[in-house]
């Protein structure tokens, strides 16, 4: 989160306050006069909340602290947007905790949730406690979720699924008329797990056709033709743990080959 982000080529700078802690990192007051030096901005209110290894926070505190984000963003910059921080997959054990923030924010402060943007990320990966994957969100008592397995990171039907659900969800919540974004997605499988990269440009391509083209007359946003996804972004640029997916080479900075695969498809 910076006063004066960079912004090369006039690209899209989205602020991400993270929770981890149970405490706001920036605090109000910095949030405050972040906010009126950046009108207008894309705010993330934390990271994967629902990762033990991520921001970590349970359904209850995380209403609390978005409230506390919310209204020190707006405060100093009415025309702000905020989202929820991206829960790693729209799962049934993630849309319960979903359930929950929602019901402790009514709760706490007497009003549904007020979110200008949702934001999810949309991976499949294994809901397990203590194995590998996303495990189990914090305050639950459930040992498995949706045990995906690794040849799921590229399944198309289960990631369309989850894209689906999450706008029934919405529209079932009140908030269809709500843009959706996908803040991160991918595949983060190494090779010689069955990912080369011929597989991962086959996926990149096959999910921004989706993004682009699914809609649903019941469930999709109304202001964009009823389409399921306003914004997606890919994981990742240049990860240096997980580099799969990666679009540059971090040591180079020189397009890799699913960077080439990406600058093939979006014409530049």
């Amino acid at each position: 989160t910076s006063l004066n982000p960079a912004r090369p080529s006039g690209a899209d700078y989205v602020q991400v306050v993270r929770l981890k802690g149970g405490v706001l990192t920036p605090g109000p007051d910095q949030l405050a006069a972040i906010a009126q030096a950046n009108p207008g901005s894309l705010w993330l209110i934390s990271n994967e909340p629902d990762v033990i290894w991520q921001d970590n926070v349970t359904a209850w505190t995380y209403a609390s602290l978005y409230h506390q984000a919310y209204a020190a963003i707006k405060s100093a910059d009415p025309t702000a947007q905020l989202a929820i921080g991206g829960i790693t997959q729209p799962s049934p054990l993630r849309f319960r905790y979903l359930d929950t923030m929602l019901a402790a924010y009514r709760e706490q402060f007497g009003a549904d949730a007020p979110m200008d943007v949702w934001n999810i990320h949309n991976f499949t990966l294994r809901e397990e406690r203590g194995v590998w994957g996303v495990d189990i969100p914090p305050g639950f008592s459930e040992n498995q979720g949706v045990l995906y397995e690794v040849e799921d990171s590229g399944n198309m039907e289960a990631f369309k699924q989850q894209i689906y659900d999450f706008r029934s969800w919405m529209a079932q919540r009140g908030y269809r008329n709500v843009p959706l974004i996908v803040s991160e997605y991918g595949i983060t499988m190494p090779e010689d797990y069955g990912y080369p990269t011929e597989r991962v440009q086959d996926y990149l391509v096959q999910t921004f056709n989706f993004f682009l083209t699914a809609a649903d007359s019941s469930t999709g946003y109304p202001a964009d033709d009823n389409r399921l996804v306003q914004r997606w972004c890919w994981y990742s640029i240049a990860d240096t743990t997980y580099p799969t997916g990666n679009l540059f080479d971090p040591q180079t900075n020189a397009l890799t080959p699913i960077g080439a695969a990406w600058k093939a498809y979006v014409g530049n």
